[in-house]
């Protein structure tokens, strides 16, 4: 089944921790074995798996996304004045796939699924998919 998740952020660039709310979507889809697709429908947020034990791993993501894509350079040419964004989002990606078995999401010790918003604040949309052996 197909579900949606609104994402509230609250800053330009945001990591928001998003492995709870996926994993009250399995509970209620009661699902032994499988997968889920986690996905981002925007062209400047993303959707990546990293720790999630340490909130200076986001501040470090977020840092260096910055100082790779910055976000004013004279040679960028997108009306929107946002081609940072869509730079990070390409780089993070747009979705991610996690293994389910014996009705529990295959996600290492300190790994948490992460929606990456790039273009905030804004309120946004997530989707995910479960998918049954």
């Amino acid at each position: 089944m197909l579900h949606k998740l609104t994402v509230e952020t609250n800053k330009r660039d945001e990591m928001i921790d998003i492995t709870g709310q996926v994993r009250e979507l399995l509970e209620k889809e009661n699902m032994d074995s499988g997968y889920v697709i986690v996905y981002s429908a925007h062209t400047t947020a993303g959707i990546t798996i990293n720790e999630n034990a340490d909130p200076d791993v986001k501040h470090d993501m977020l840092m260096r996304l910055d100082e790779v894509y910055p976000w004013d350079h004279e040679k960028y040419r997108h009306a929107e004045g946002n081609s940072a964004s869509h730079l990070k989002t390409s780089t993070v990606g747009t979705s991610q796939t996690v293994l389910i078995e014996r009705g529990k999401m295959i996600l290492g010790t300190w790994q948490g699924i992460y929606f990456c918003e790039f273009d905030g604040p804004r309120s946004r949309t997530c989707y995910v998919k479960f998918v049954k052996d």
